[in-house]
């Protein structure tokens, strides 16, 4: 479970690192950087809510 957050965690601060260098450089690379963490990001979240609900039910 902490590998699970610490991996969102480390996903969504990659997101807001590629989002300020897109904002600060006008470059599209790091939009689309930035859009495919956020994707990989929940991906990842809900796979850890599928553990957490999984772990409930049985």
């Amino acid at each position: 479970m902490l590998l699970f957050r610490w991996l969102i965690l480390l996903l969504l601060l990659g997101a807001v690192v590629s989002f300020a260098f897109y904002a600060g450089t006008g470059q599209p690379r790091f939009k689309r950087y930035g859009l495919l963490t956020i994707k990989w990001t929940l991906i990842a979240a809900f796979g850890f809510f599928a553990v957490l609900i999984l772990e409930r039910v049985g």
